[in-house]
């Protein structure tokens, strides 16, 4: 004989918050260039009949006096996170001023007021920081075509805009969403020391001697 509704009713509810435990991450792999601020986003679920008492991001599964160490106590990192957040749903981070240091991977934790109520997202969201590097012949001749790539470890993330320099000065007219800059029929008014940044960033490369024979 099959149970009363209102049983049914209340082993879906039962066996829908039991396993409503989770983390998701978006994206889960971020590429940012140096110095630069990032953000982190992320959301989490538990089950209703938990309360939040404490959330906290952590860069490592080692658990230390009990607890997995919180980011926001480590001097490396505390002056320059601020957790975006609340105590239901988002988890978001934003981290100013990366460095090559900071590529990790990293968790959302959250403890709810019950033993058993703590959950750590993993795997969690990876950070990858990169610096640029301008790529280029040392020596051409003149009336060659010259192709100079502006060059990260990883793919930024975030859509980028690439200034470029020579001399220090901004080649005001080559600015472009492509990392490469096309120098056609060199001259020798073309040599310098050519460096490269992302707009809106203050991480430029180090400059890179062309010499135009």
């Amino acid at each position: 004989m099959a149970p009363p509704l209102p049983l049914i009713v209340l082993l879906m509810i039962h066996g829908v918050s039991s396993d409503d435990w989770g983390v998701s991450y978006s994206p889960s792999h971020i590429c940012a260039l140096k110095d630069s601020t990032v953000i982190m986003r992320c959301t989490y679920t538990y089950p209703t009949r938990y309360k939040i008492m404490k959330v906290f991001w952590t860069k490592t599964l080692v658990i230390d006096n009990e607890e997995y160490p919180d980011l926001s106590n480590d001097t490396e990192y505390s002056q320059r996170l601020q957790y975006l957040g609340d105590k239901q749903k988002y988890c978001n981070i934003r981290l100013h001023h990366v460095t090559l240091k900071d590529s990790h991977m990293y968790y959302f934790r959250f403890i709810t007021d019950k033993p058993d109520g703590k959950y750590t997202g993993a795997p969690g969201v990876t950070l990858t920081v990169t610096d640029l590097q301008v790529e280029s012949p040392e020596r051409v001749t003149e009336g060659d075509s010259v192709n100079l790539r502006c060059k990260s470890s990883c793919a930024l993330t975030d859509r980028a805009t690439f200034i470029w320099y020579r001399n220090s000065q901004p080649l005001t007219e080559r600015r472009d969403r492509n990392n490469e800059l096309l120098l056609q029929s060199v001259r020798r008014e073309d040599s310098g020391r050519y460096s490269c940044a992302v707009d809106g960033h203050t991480h430029i490369s180090p400059a890179v001697q062309l010499n135009v024979m």
